[in-house]
């Protein structure tokens, strides 16, 4: 009995110090909750990165010079363009909306972030052309109650409403919602409504919606492909484009929320006030299976954009066949650059091992294996993921429901129920087994794999990708942010799931249009992909020569490859290219830009005085002396993965020489670039 009792104390003692544990642990976790939310505003305000995140800056040499010729080759100004200025302004007589329009016009947006932000500022100057009242547009992806933030809706959930409604003001009468009477029609679908074509001209708008929306007094537009305006207008429709670049520039301003994170990632992104590359691969699964690029991929990952290309073929999107020959588009530059090529160019074309490179532009496809080489290359790869916390992520989502699922699903009927219960009891004849299954279909979220049904049909969203989706928006909004104020932007591709210029072409039209001389790479992939297959069997062992062919190449992709978006990529978005009719030339312009601006981009508009001040003037000596050095300072043996050859001691007196030996070579290399610049 003695020992019973002794056993039954020191079991009921065990429990009482359990529960102490968890009463501690419970409090533990309640303190840490509740310093995260007292921490969130000032987490940001320190310089130095700290452990709370994922990425820890790697540097070889902590002093970074900006006032070396490697550093003005590598990061500076493109000097062919630094002339070009933003001008929006209308240039001519510009009257106010009138107080009384010829009706409401509402637009439903479809697609994804690169495709809302091509409609948007169509649908502004189709307002104005038809002189209607701009219900602000509703986005489709954002409208669904399921699971997605009640606190911002549709068009508030990614941009700014009030912000937009101000600075279009003076451009087009905006309201955020119908009239009664008329939204109430609208639910009951009385409404006339047209699915715009992409790219629909002037002459359908005045010529078809235009007499509808006079006797109606409302017309509803639905936007499927992501733009409902030609991207040319004619001469005299020419201040519709500057309309364009001022809803898409300037009105089009994300959410608070948003910004605050874009910041915050920027600052993050600049330890030590290092510049850094934004990279765009332009991967997505749709991109890859329009274009025929199955094969660059293994297995199930060929399979699944397979599937998909058949799902296109079969709704008219892709004309074409579906088996292609991958190697060969690739080679005819329809092919998006692989990240491993990618980092390759640029190692080649002399960004060292600890470059900050930012990997932008939403989903990948295969996931965060298709990186490993640019990892490999680059110790600082970084992206969304690792400059952002998951309570940063969720404050800028919103407030959102507990999602489910399971879809909920209506009660069956008495009927049913008796009519279920009567088979039970009813002795069935034996039924034939099912044929045996085909090849399973793989269906891709975020990068893992998992078995779907076999079926013609892409399997439909559960509630937790609807949710996904719309967080894809903000994910990108991020993205394109933090790619617009790059120091150097490069895209791995610039068309999409449909033909149409994608995310990175946004990005670089932007990026024109605010700041003409930051260095974007625009290289061409036919040429590229020409050159990579010379190294295909020793990519990591490149010569001098191939290196030099590298370097000739990404350095005329700077301003070649912006004359040829403006024959190729304008004509299927403005925005893409928002030159000349959004630009201007800076009055103290150097003679030897006017090839480049006025005579290839027909920039004429000289910008008014008191714009002149805005830009920095360079020193004219550095900006002539901007380009080459001599590719005898790079070895051609483990060239690409020669991280740390040397200590930190002997890291500055590696600088000095080297800096000295660069500005002896370029008086050598400045008459080359001159005659270059000549032939072209």
């Amino acid at each position: 009995m003695k020992g019973e009792g002794k056993v039954f104390f020191l079991k009921s003692r065990m429990k009482w110090i359990g529960l102490l544990g968890l009463v501690l642990s419970a409090f533990s976790l309640l303190v840490h909750f509740l310093l995260a939310g007292f921490t969130d505003d000032s987490i940001s305000d320190y310089s130095i990165p700290v452990t709370l995140f994922s990425w820890r800056p790697v540097f070889d040499n902590p002093r970074f010079n900006r006032h070396t010729p490697l550093y003005r080759r590598l990061w500076g100004p493109t000097r062919h363009v630094e002339s070009l200025l933003p001008y929006a302004i209308p240039r001519g007589y510009h009257s106010d909306p009138p107080a009384r329009t010829n009706g409401f016009v509402f637009v439903r947006i479809q697609g994804g972030f690169h495709e809302i932000r091509n409609s948007i500022p169509d649908v502004v100057a189709v307002s104005r052309l038809l002189n209607a009242t701009l219900v602000i547009p509703e986005i489709q992806s954002t409208t669904s109650s399921k699971g997605i933030s009640s606190q911002f809706k549709s068009f508030a959930y990614l941009y700014n409403e009030e912000h937009f409604m101000a600075s279009l003001a003076n451009d087009v009468r905006v309201v955020k919602t119908l009239p009664k009477n008329l939204k109430w029609a609208r639910r009951k679908k009385q409404i006339p409504s047209f699915k715009v074509s992409y790219g629909s001209s002037p002459y359908y708008y005045l010529h078809h919606v235009l007499p509808v929306l006079i006797k109606h007094s409302v017309v509803e537009l639905v936007v499927p492909h992501g733009g409902c305006l030609q991207a040319i207008l004619p001469t005299n429709l020419e201040d519709y484009q500057r309309l364009r670049c001022r809803v898409a520039f300037h009105a089009l301003q994300f959410r608070k929320e948003v910004q605050e994170l874009s910041t915050k990632v920027l600052q993050r992104l600049r330890p030590l006030g290092r510049p850094f590359i934004a990279y765009d691969p332009g991967m997505t699964r749709e991109a890859l299976a329009y274009h025929g690029c199955a094969e660059l991929f293994q297995d199930v990952h060929t399979e699944l954009i397979q599937h998909k290309r058949a799902w296109m073929i079969k709704r008219g999107i892709v004309k074409g066949k579906l088996s292609v020959d991958s190697a060969e588009q690739r080679l005819q530059g329809l092919c998006p650059l692989m990240p491993e090529e990618v980092g390759i160019l640029l190692r080649a074309y002399g960004y060292s091992w600890d470059t900050i490179i930012y990997v932008a532009g939403g989903e990948v496809f295969g996931g965060q294996r298709t990186l490993i080489p640019l990892h490999g290359m680059f110790e600082n790869v970084v992206d969304r993921t690792s400059l952002s916390t998951g309570w940063e992520l969720a404050k800028m989502y919103g407030r959102e429901s507990k999602h489910k699922d399971i879809r909920p699903k209506t009660p069956p009927s008495v009927e049913e129920e008796t009519k279920h219960d009567s088979s039970k009891s009813i002795r069935q004849r034996p039924q034939p087994l099912p044929p045996p299954p085909a090849r399973p279909k793989y269906y891709n979220i975020e990068g893992w794999w998992g078995w779907v049904a076999e079926s013609d049909n892409e399997p439909e969203n559960t509630v937790i990708e609807l949710r996904t989706n719309a967080h894809k928006l903000l994910w990108e909004a991020i993205d394109y942010v933090v790619s617009v104020e790059a120091d150097v932007f490069v895209p791995g591709f610039d068309r999409d799931g449909k033909g149409h210029p994608s995310f990175a072409s946004l990005v670089m039209g932007h990026r024109l249009y605010q700041s003409a001389s930051a260095k974007t790479f625009r290289p061409d992939r036919k040429q590229t992909a020409m050159l990579l297959e010379e190294i295909r069997d020793h990519m990591y062992e490149a010569n001098h020569t191939w290196i030099a062919s590298v370097r000739k190449l990404l350095k005329k992709s700077i301003p070649e490859g912006l004359v040829e978006s403006s024959k190729r990529s304008k004509a299927f978005s403005f925005l893409s290219h928002p030159v000349p009719e959004c630009s201007c030339i800076k009055r103290d312009h150097r003679v030897s830009n006017v090839s480049l601006i006025e005579a290839d981009l027909g920039v004429t508009h000289r910008c008014p005085q008191g714009m002149d001040g805005a830009v920095r003037s360079k020193d004219n000596k550095n900006a002539e002396k901007e380009e080459d050095l001599d590719e005898e300072d790079l070895s051609s043996s483990g060239f690409f993965f020669g991280h740390k050859e040397s200590g930190g001691s002997s890291n500055s007196n590696n600088e000095t020489v080297n800096s000295e030996a660069n500005n002896k070579e370029e008086g050598q290399l400045e008459d080359q670039e001159e005659l270059e610049g000549g032939e072209r």
